[in-house]
């Protein structure tokens, strides 16, 4: 093979491999589906044009396409989970599962999803929105709220648990969703315990005897 040949077989690797690359880090990267935003105008306005078009045209097809567009717009602006694209939750652990990382997946109910995974590092909202990006092609995850735990804690701290609706941000839950603990202890019932404590120690710093500061140093954190 001449060198010429050679050279323009190295850059087409070297292309093949480049793009390979630049495609797994979009998938990586890839950002969850959003609902809760509030309706575009715009949008909104071009929806109800073509619905009139379609009317005045005959357009019997155009005229259900668009309002089927506006429904689901209001819909997702309302944050109310599409009831005919429930996941299923077999097919959603097994999908889970392979996800690198992951240790466990179980449904503690039909919308509340627990992972379990490999180290505090993985216990990130990127790896949450990399669990809800795997599950889109099997329903609506508006319906599922990923509960994140690190599976190898060793501190009270280590085992509290990241939690966010697929589609939302943290702290925010669809239509008739509600907030479901997974936690022994709640992270900020022992955040203010930690906080009195310290504000304690520091303020009969310069009272305290001997005793007194072996006494307050045995109280356990919670």
């Amino acid at each position: 093979m001449s060198a010429g040949k050679i050279f323009v077989a190295a850059l087409a690797g070297a292309l093949v491999s480049g793009c390979g690359v630049q495609d797994a880090q979009r998938n990586s990267e890839q950002r969850p589906e959003q609902a809760g935003e509030p309706l575009d105008p715009a949008r909104t306005a071009a929806r109800l044009a073509g619905v009139r078009v379609a009317a005045i045209t005959g357009d019997q097809e155009g005229v259900q396409r668009n309002v089927h567009a506006l429904s689901e717009d209001l819909r997702r602006s309302m944050k109310i989970p599409d009831a005919g694209r429930r996941i299923d939750p077999e097919q959603a652990r097994h999908v889970v599962l392979t996800l690198p990382g992951v240790r466990t997946a179980s449904w503690v109910d039909r919308s509340n999803l627990l992972v379990r995974v490999d180290g505090a590092h993985l216990r990130t909202q990127r790896t949450i929105d990399q669990v809800c990006v795997a599950l889109e092609p099997l329903g609506d995850t508006l319906a599922v709220v990923v509960h994140l735990q690190n599976a190898m804690a060793r501190t009270s701290e280590e085992m509290d648990t990241l939690t966010r609706n697929c589609q939302l941000a943290e702290g925010d839950y669809a239509f008739m969703q509600r907030r479901r603990g997974m936690d022994v202890l709640d992270p900020a019932i022992r955040d203010q315990h930690r906080d009195k404590l310290e504000r304690v120690r520091q303020s009969s710093s310069s009272q305290q005897t001997a005793g007194d500061r072996a006494a307050l140093e045995a109280i356990p954190e919670m």
